[in-house]
């Protein structure tokens, strides 16, 4: 490991280490010849002894060194300084794309696009220079700060390429094209297979392929087939995913011939997302082996066997047949006797008269018969109507369960929440679903009542499933914090993270005596109940922000325009009734204020209601909202949930995830609202004790949603697992 202050080269002085990857570490420094920043990778000391990797590595780096290209993090210098090998490359501000990932939880199909196709531009550069990388993933994709998407370690690569996968490479495995995990020859095509890998990573969230060890990571590249991206991603374009499908073909031949063809086909699916116009290649017509899609695979497996209800049926009426016919056969059968056939004769006769006075019987019984049913069918009817008979009940219960049958042999999961055991397993039992209690949590629930379940209530599963749930231990008692100094927003933020239910409420504030007031308007003056008081989760406190000093009908008007929303409502603490609302402005980030209703510096009266303008970026201002009824009404009932205050809270119990090392843990709870996605951090950069007691605030009105947890390992979040998360309304 370099020291700040170093020189290498008499010439790049290393400021400080910014990064460390399998092989090498990254430092920021500076170029005193040519007075820039620059980043600086140097070598890690136990690749510096093999002399084959050196020779590589020189090599190719100085290849990429000659690639200049938008797309392509520019290598400036390459060489070694008494031992030290370093490349010297352009310094991105920005975070890879691996972070990225960790950060949104997946990436919006535009967004994923627009990605895939800025890193398909780099490599076809890179190709047509006759480099290959070999080691293409979201570790090795940079975004820079001004939205640049930038692909970099081009040297590394091809020197690491010979060496044995290990677990220096543990975080490479999973992008790894199947020619490369069995050591054979890689070109062009193994980086389109990883970028295929990648593209899936960004729409999903996950790598298709996971394992405890690099070895069975590897063997699943070789011989499993991946879950197809749409299970993961509904509304993922049959487009895109027909992409991702023939990038990681495991045959060679079945990919696309090169990066221009996989840029026309990413550039088409954005204006044609459900277009059916990728290819994908047949196997060679000379194989004996016909290789069936899932999809034909399915239609058979789902093909109502009417064929052979229908041979049975032809069986059926030939045997009849032929046993009808079996009389008339003696005529022209020369090998019966006379006798033999005269006692035939005599047996159709008998059998005749056996007939007719059994249909004779026949018809006298089921007269009888008959008027029977009609009587009881009358009396049947007189019954039900007085109400004696829960026939309609009865009728509405084989209703159901023919619904329930007729849905492809699922059942609905009942909603457990609030209900005892044996309430719960009554209802679980009448779908015939199983149960397991999995622990207890803090809960709003009344204690030893079921808090929280791991499958939502509404959902489709088969039958016979198991639901786990949680027992509620009662509401979690809490501790309300100092929050004197804090500005209101801050302060409504951090208790309603605890889960309790903030209302806010504004106030003058006294004079200091010098003519100032004692809180700052926008501040905190007071809290109820105060701090210290015990409260439990679910709580009701009231929240008093300071107005600053009353000048009666006339105020100031503060300018926010520039500010963030957060710092204009600050600013704006001496108004009651501020109404903020959003615009689509591409140019403005998102988030920071374009306008204000009343005039800066202007006077103004305080209780008149004033409204600012805040900017979406380029996203239009509640454009997925309107995606769909369903979705217009679950923002509909959010946006309520939110008006009136209501906390979400989800408090359930998190075991120790299959994995864990005992490092750094990045929890990140993803939720969708409104047809958008909401990604927040529960826990980062912490080393958590298992199990461990979540107690996280959702979006309101959102009782579902999905923890992802990630160990930092060798420098970059690996992840772990998911876990479902039910959220529920405190009380």
């Amino acid at each position: 490991m370099l020291k700040t202050g170093m020189i290498i080269a008499e010439r790049y002085e290393i400021l400080g280490k910014i990064g460390s990857g399998g092989m090498a570490d990254v430092y920021k420094a500076k170029d005193h010849k040519l007075n820039r920043f620059v980043a600086v990778k140097v070598l890690k000391p136990e690749f510096r002894e093999d002399t084959t990797f050196i020779r590589k590595f020189r090599s190719e780096a100085q290849a990429a060194a000659g690639l200049t290209h938008p797309n392509i993090v520019n290598v400036f210098d390459v060489g070694d300084d008494e031992g030290v090998y370093y490349i010297v490359m352009e310094l991105i501000e920005g975070i890879t794309l691996k972070e990225y990932i960790a950060k949104k939880g997946k990436l919006s199909i535009k967004e994923a696009t627009s990605i895939a196709i800025q890193v398909s531009m780099g490599l076809e550069a890179a190709h047509n220079h006759g480099i290959v990388h070999r080691d293409v993933k979201p570790q090795n994709i940079i975004i820079s700060t001004d939205g640049k998407v930038k692909v970099t370690d081009f040297g590394i690569a091809r020197a690491a390429s010979s060496n044995t996968i290990s677990s220096n490479v543990m975080g490479s495995v999973h992008y790894s094209s199947p020619e490369q995990v069995r050591g054979g020859y890689s070109d062009e095509k193994s980086d389109i297979y990883s970028l295929g890998i990648t593209l899936y990573e960004m729409v999903t969230g996950r790598v298709p392929f996971d394992g405890d060890t690099t070895v069975a990571i590897a063997i699943k590249h070789l011989q499993e087939e991946m879950v197809p991206p749409s299970v993961y991603t509904e509304d993922l374009p049959y487009s895109l995913e027909q992409i991702i499908f023939k990038c990681t073909q495991k045959s060679v031949g079945r990919r696309y011939e090169k990066m221009e063809d996989v840029i026309a086909d990413l550039k088409h699916s954005l204006i044609d997302p459900q277009g059916d116009f990728v290819k994908l290649s047949d196997v060679d017509n000379d194989a004996k082996t016909v290789v069936i899609s899932d999809e034909e695979l399915g239609e058979i497996k789902h093909t109502p066997k009417t064929r052979n209800v229908q041979k049975k049926s032809d069986i059926a009426q030939l045997e009849d047949e032929d046993y009808d016919t079996d009389y008339d056969d003696g005529d022209e059968d020369d090998g019966y006797e006379d006798d033999e056939y005269e006692r035939r004769k005599a047996r159709q006769k008998k059998t005749k008269n056996r007939k007719k006075q059994a249909m004779s019987r026949g018809f006298t019984i089921a007269a009888f018969l008959a008027g029977a049913v009609i009587l009881v069918a009358v009396i049947f009817f007189v019954v039900r109507s007085t109400g004696l008979l829960g026939g309609q009940a009865e009728n509405n219960n084989e209703q159901e369960q023919q619904t329930q049958e007729d849905n492809n042999g699922l059942v609905q999961v009942p909603d457990l929440v609030g209900k005892t055991e044996e309430e719960a397993k009554a209802l679980v039992e009448e779908v015939n679903l199983g149960t397991q209690m999995i622990g207890e949590e803090a809960s709003t629930q009344e204690k030893g009542r079921i808090s929280s379940q791991d499958i939502p209530a509404g959902t489709m599963v088969e039958a016979y499933t198991t639901l786990k749930y949680y027992i509620s231990a009662g509401a979690e008692e809490l501790t309300i914090p100092a929050l004197a100094g804090e500005t209101g927003v801050e302060a409504q933020r951090t208790l309603e993270d605890m889960g309790l239910v903030v209302s806010v409420q504004k106030e003058y504030s006294e004079d200091d005596g010098s003519g100032n007031p004692v809180v700052s308007p926008g501040y905190v003056a007071a809290v109820t109940p105060e701090e210290g008081s015990s409260v439990n989760s679910g709580d009701s406190v009231t929240l008093t922000v300071s107005r600053g000093l009353d000048f009666g009908g006339g105020a100031e008007v503060p300018s926010v325009v520039g500010m963030s929303e957060d710092d204009a409502l600050t600013a704006l603490g001496k108004w009651i009734d501020i109404q903020v609302v959003e615009e689509q402005n591409a140019e403005i980030p998102a988030g920071e204020v374009i306008s204000q209703s009343l005039e800066a510096y202007s006077s103004a009266d305080p209780d008149e209601p004033i409204t600012i303008t805040v900017s979406s970026g380029d996203q239009a201002p509640g454009a997925a909202d309107a995606a769909s009824p369903e979705q217009t009404a679950d923002a509909a009932q959010q946006n309520t949930a939110a008006a009136n205050g209501e906390i979400w809270k989800c408090t359930q119990t998190l075991n120790t995830p299959q994995g864990y090392q005992g490092g750094a843990l990045r929890l990140e709870l993803i939720q969708e609202s409104g047809g958008e996605t909401e990604s927040m951090n529960v826990v980062d950069g912490q080393a958590l004790e298992f199990p461990y007691q979540l107690d996280v605030t959702g979006v309101p009105g959102v009782s579902q949603g999905t923890l992802y947890v990630y160990e930092l390992i060798d420098g970059n979040y690996q992840q772990l697992g998911t876990y479902p998360l039910t959220f529920e309304k405190a009380e």
